[in-house]
This record gives C-alpha cells, structure tokens and sequence, in this order.
C-alpha cells in the first residue's frame, strides 16, 4: 500500500527531525507533526528558525524547504489520525517515578494516551509505528489498547526504533547504518512493513533495511543503547586507574581503538553519559532481566549505570579537593550544559549533577552554554533538587548568556561538554585554572593551568 499521508504524534527530539527528513525525501506523502504543547508547536512553526523547539545542525534548512508544503505541524490531534494513513509514536517513554517497577521500568503512560486516542477517533484501517524507544512487547499491549476500543477497524503495529545521536540526528537520518522494521509475521504484517520500506527506499540502501519480528526490533533497540553506553563506562572506569597507575588514558584509547575487533568510537573518555535514552533504556533492560528472573544478567547492566555515576562524582570530588588544598574562594565556572555538543538537548546531563553537587558543598557556580536557555538550566537544577527556583537561584547560580563575559571571571574553570567554542583552551585567557573532563586533561595535578 502506497502511503500518502502521515500522521506523528509527539513534536520533540525524534518526531520533529525524523519527520522532517521524511517530508524532503517523500514530497509526495503529508507530514502532519501533532502534540498537545501549544508552545512547542507554535515554536516550530516559529517564522525565525533559529528560535525552533530543536537544535540540530542541517535541521533549519530542511525545515525552511518542506514547512507548510507538506510538512506541517498542528494541534489538530484528532484530524490528523483520522486523515492519516500511517500514524508513528514518538512520545516520551521516560522512568517509572512510582509505582511498580519504580525507578527502572518505563513509563509507557503517554504510549498508551496515545493509543486510546488513536482507537477513539480513528474511522479508516491504520499502520501503527512505534518510534519511541520501548520495551519488548510494548507493541503487544498497543494491540490489545487499539483492538479494544475500536469499530471493526484493523491496526498493524510496527517497531521502527531511531537510533538517532543527538547533535548528528539529520546524517543519521541520512545516512543510518541499518533501518529497523518490526513487525507481525503474518500477510497483513508484511504488507504494513512493505509499506514503511517503500518510504525509507527513497533515500535508504536496501541492504541496510532490516525487516524482523516485532520482539527483535523493540529489544535491538535497548541492546545497542545498553552496548554504547558500557563502552563509554568501560573507558571512564580505565581513566581512573589510569591516574593512579601513571598511564596515559587518550594514549591507551587510541591503542584499544585501533583493534579492528574493537574500533575506536564511544572510546572518548568524558565526564560520563547524559541524554535521554542510554540511562533509561539501560534501567529498563535491567528491569526486563530482573522480571525474567535473570539477576545475574540485570546485575552487569545495572554496573553501567552504577561506573557512570561514579564517574560523574569523582569529577566533584577533584574539583573539591583541589580548593581544598589552596586558600581561595569556592567559585567555579561550567562551561557546557549539554549532554554534548551540538544539541540543546541537557536531559541527564553529567553536568546537572556535578553542578548540584557543588551547590551542595557551597561552592558558587557561574554556568555558560551556547545553545541551552537559561530557563532550561534552572528547570534542570529544578527537577534535579526538587527545590523551588528561588531556592536554586539562591544557591549562588549565575547563569551566562555571553562567552566572553564568563571567561573575565575569576574563578576556576571546569568545561564539561565539547563544543567547539572550548576547543583551543588558549581562547580562555592565561593565568586560569582549567579542569578539562571532555579529554581528561587534568592526569597529574588535577588541573590545567595557562
């Protein structure tokens, strides 16, 4: 079946790119991108694109050529299901606060809004994608939402997990190593499946589309978080003996790197990894295990998790035992609030706890990043310490809009995510005290000094 309109539900980081890519490579099918956050989408409709929801680079351009042509982005929910064909998920899926499976599993509330709404309103036969990175068998019980309350209308649902890095999200897009299609192993399956990789030919190679079963696709998903993420906690757990031993860790990275077997990407020591999906999914997959009653297998996952939080504390910990070996005033500036660079995304940023931390230890901490708001950054502090904002702001936070004015500080520096701003360390004047946690620079006396 040739699609000619789709429907996606949920405006942010995955669904707004994702789409857009689709509208310029298939200028033949309607995108409508809906979300219930007025803001949002007005933001995305935003005549200025440099003020869209998401920062990506190559994304504004994309934008500005399939915007109101056939690329549109609505609050209209229920007509856009209704005149859609093919309808993909990319809600948030974030960690169960309360509740069974507390603190690990997923919280699949907005899946399942979604879905309900999707059977309310629906009055044609409709594909379902699932975009939204989510556990196995999600799928199942998105089956049994749509089924239930329907009229007779039939729904195929498909697993086509992004894998999509922040900060590169528009090549991945382009580019993307394989494409996953999960879906029923049945006729009516097949053809659903069809259907989706019939659009992602227009640009993708069929070599690197993988269609599988439902169950594969929603786990692949998971494991190749999980895998990445326990490369960077591999390499971050090295550097600490790396400083008690004398080595020199971008030395032994670059030696572990050139093992073909191995490669040398994910291989970066930093100060541990953020973003919205590698703890999450990592946590979910522990879950999963512990509910099949493989606590051996939850446990090696969960020690991930646990070696990128030691990561993130032992930078507080050299940042608190260098003051207190010198007679000086406890400020510090951060350079870098993203999880990394190119992205505004901060969600799990190392830089949220270590700052939080350091707050918590009385330090004054002055905070710069060239594309996190800084409303962003107080909601971070925010959510984090479940303080009101007075209280954050309170806690001797200054936040910096203009690079230069943050570099005329007295304080010491620590840089804490990638951007090309901080690359020539130079650019941060003479006489400073660094503490550079993208490379590690600080080996021997704890800091970096110009």
């Amino acid at each position: 079946m040739k699609i000619k309109s789709i429907c996606c539900i949920g405006a942010g980081y995955v669904g707004g790119p994702t789409m857009a890519v689709i509208a310029l490579k298939c200028p033949e099918i309607r995108v409508v991108v809906v979300d219930n956050n007025s803001d949002k989408i007005n933001q995305w409709n935003n005549s200025d694109l440099n003020n869209l929801p998401v920062y990506e680079p190559g994304l504004r351009e994309i934008i500005k050529k399939t915007r109101n042509k056939n690329l549109f982005f609505s609050n209209e929910i229920d007509s856009a299901i209704q005149e859609s064909e093919m309808i993909f998920l990319a809600v948030n899926t974030p960690t169960k606060k309360t509740g069974k499976g507390a603190g690990m599993a997923s919280d699949l509330t907005y899946i399942e809004k979604a879905a309900i709404k999707i059977a309310e309103v629906s009055k044609t036969n409709k594909i379902i994608v699932e975009k939204s990175t989510l556990p196995v068998r999600t799928a199942e019980k998105i089956k049994e939402i749509l089924t239930s309350n329907s009229n007779n209308i039939s729904f195929e649902v498909l697993s086509n997990p992004e894998f999509l890095a922040e900060g590169t999200a528009i090549d991945d897009l382009f580019k993307s190593d394989r494409v996953l299609i999960g879906g029923d192993q049945t006729p009516s399956g097949f053809k659903a499946i069809n259907s989706l990789k019939e659009i992602y030919l227009k640009w993708i190679p069929e070599n690197k589309i993988l269609t599988l079963n439902v169950w594969s696709s929603e786990l692949s998903k998971l494991a190749s978080n999980a895998m990445l993420a326990q490369r960077i906690s591999s390499i971050n757990s090295l550097s600490a003996l790396c400083e008690k031993t004398g080595a020199d860790i971008d030395e032994v990275s670059r030696a572990i790197g050139m093992d073909c077997r191995i490669g040398p990407k994910f291989l970066k020591v930093s100060p541990g990894f953020g973003g919205s999906c590698f703890k999450k999914d990592i946590l979910n997959l522990v879950y999963l295990c512990r509910f099949y009653n493989l606590d051996e297998v939850a446990d090696y996952w969960l020690k991930v998790v646990e070696i990128n939080n030691y990561q993130m504390h032992r930078i507080v910990l050299k940042i608190e035992n260098y003051f207190s070996s010198i007679s000086q005033k406890k400020e510090i500036s951060i350079l870098g609030w993203a999880f990394k660079k190119d992205t505004n995304d901060s969600r799990e940023s190392a830089s949220i706890y270590i700052t939080s931390k350091l707050l918590e230890r009385g330090f004054v901490v002055n905070i710069y990043d060239p594309m996190v708001t800084s409303k962003r950054i107080i909601n971070d502090l925010v959510d984090y310490n479940n303080n009101p904002k007075d209280i954050i702001l309170n806690k001797n936070v200054n936040i910096y809009t203009d690079f230069n004015k943050i570099l005329s500080s007295k304080s010491v520096f620590a840089i804490l995510t990638e951007w090309d701003d901080f690359t020539d360390l130079n650019n941060i004047k003479k006489n400073k005290v660094i503490f550079d946690f993208r490379n590690m620079l600080d080996k021997k006396a704890v800091e970096y000094r110009f």
